[in-house]
């Protein structure tokens, strides 16, 4: 993959909840994303490369799930980032809560919603992509 070092590979591990007191790096996501200097996804080198921005959803007892990170329009920012899965389905979009303003860094945090509920998962890993 030839993409400008701006592109990060970045893996998310369930973080810790009711059910998984200590987290969980069985349930995740590891994604590529063009990251800017305040490691915010960086929406103009997106559009440009948006074929390489793509997601693997890893869940025990399911298949992986293989998609793309996709900006659409709506949401309280008005615009948002979703993972998608099929591109002829919305229902299996996975919504990223505040992602535009969110820094993809280690240590931190993030929402993802999926049919049915809200995930919060940390950062564990941003690598430069190969």
């Amino acid at each position: 993959m030839n993409l400008p070092r701006s592109f990060k590979r970045i893996e998310l591990h369930l973080a810790r909840s009711k059910e998984f007191p200590a987290g969980s790096a069985n349930h995740g996501y590891q994604f590529v994303a063009p990251l800017d200097r305040n490691s915010d996804v960086d929406v103009d080198r997106w559009k440009a490369h948006r074929e390489q921005c793509r997601v693997r959803r890893f869940w025990p007892g399911e298949d992986d799930q293989v998609g793309f990170l996709v900006h659409k329009a709506g949401g309280s920012e008005h615009a948002r980032w979703v993972f998608d899965y099929d591109k002829d389905r919305v229902d299996d979009d996975e919504s990223g809560y505040r992602f535009g303003a969110h820094a993809f860094a280690v240590g931190e945090y993030v929402t993802i919603r999926d049919q049915d509920n809200d995930y919060t998962f940390k950062v564990v890993s941003v690598e430069a992509v190969r």
